[in-house]
C-alpha cells in the first residue's frame, strides 16, 4: 500500500470558493484514477503548533507504488494541478509505503 500525503500552505489570496474547487476536484479522482482507494481532506486541527504554515493537507492511498505512478502523469491529475497552484504558496508531498 502507497499512502500519498500532500500538505498546502496557502495563499494569503487564496478564497474560500478556490479551496472548495481544490477540494472538489481531488475527491473526484478516486472515481478516474484507477488504484486510487481513498482520499480524505482537511484543515491542521493539531494543537502542537508545528505546522509551520501548512494549514490544509489530503492524504490519498493507493493499492501499490505502481498506481501512485501511474497516478502522478493522468490527465485528470495533471488537469488539477492548476487548482492547487491557485490555491498553495507552497506544497509538501511525502509518501510513505507499507
Amino acid at each position: 500500500m502507497m499512502t500519498h500525503i500532500v500538505l498546502i500552505k496557502p495563499k494569503a489570496t487564496a478564497d474560500a470558493t478556490a479551496v472548495e474547487d481544490l477540494r472538489q476536484a481531488l475527491s473526484g479522482l478516486q472515481e478516474v484514477i484507477p488504484g486510487l482507494t481513498s482520499f480524505s481532506w482537511g484543515a491542521n486541527v493539531s494543537p502542537e503548533g508545528k505546522a509551520q504554515g501548512y494549514e490544509l493537507g489530503f492524504v490519498m492511498t493507493f493499492a501499490n507504488a505502481a498506481d501512485r505512478d501511474a497516478y502522478l502523469p493522468h490527465p485528470a491529475h495533471v488537469a488539477v494541478v492548476p487548482l492547487v497552484r491557485r490555491v498553495a504558496d507552497d506544497v509538501l508531498v511525502f509518501d510513505l509505503e507499507a
